[in-house]
């Protein structure tokens, strides 16, 4: 006689997915080329005093919401399981800190946030597809195409911003700092690590 087991058999539950191709699509993926060009100053890249930071003090407000809007959009659009997660806490993760007491380092913050979050999902896929954790998006067309054309909004407004900047300072963007001046591009200068002159 063959007892049959009591352990349940292992089955991987795999949820369906769902992504809409259309115009959306094309929209942040002009907004994300776009995003490009707000990334202004690379020859303004400093370590911090305490060389525990890589400070871009033209990495300013401009880029961070422009480039956060953009990023949302993508994985709204096309990892409508991320979208929480990585759409949303992982950027406001960088973007707290770099608007409050880590003026310059949001792209160091950002790279952390982003490395952690993949390789969590790289050892833990079924978090963000299938536990009960998953959030879905809404994942409607309409919704899409809402914010894909504000991503693209936010971008074609920072870079108008960055060349009106540019303009006026009379610099090549991509070469100098644009930011000069202003609030946040000074606080992060003093952070700066000092150098002999």
């Amino acid at each position: 006689m063959r007892l049959a087991s009591c352990r349940p058999k292992a089955r991987a539950r795999v949820s369906p997915r769902t992504l809409y191709g259309g115009w959306h699509n094309v929209f942040n993926g002009i907004a994300g080329i776009l995003n490009i060009f707000v990334m202004t100053g690379w020859w303004g890249i400093y370590t911090s005093k305490k060389k525990q930071d890589m400070l871009w003090p033209d990495m300013t407000w401009v880029f961070i919401i422009s480039y956060d809007i953009w990023n949302f959009c993508y994985t709204y659009n096309c990892l409508p399981t991320h979208s929480w997660y990585c759409g949303l806490a992982l950027l406001l993760a960088p973007t707290v800190a770099g608007m409050l007491w880590n003026k310059g380092g949001w792209i160091q913050n950002r790279a952390y946030t982003l490395s952690l979050w993949c390789m969590f999902c790289q050892v833990v896929p079924m978090f963000a597809n299938d536990s009960i954790f998953a959030v879905q998006s809404v994942n409607n067309p309409d919704v899409n195409l809402v914010v894909s054309v504000l991503a693209l909004a936010a971008n074609v407004a920072a870079v108008g911003y960055v060349a009106y900047r540019a303009k006026k300072m009379g610099v090549n963007p991509y070469k100098h700092e644009v930011f000069v001046g202003t609030k946040d591009y000074e606080k992060a200068m003093a952070r700066r690590e000092d150098v002999a002159a």
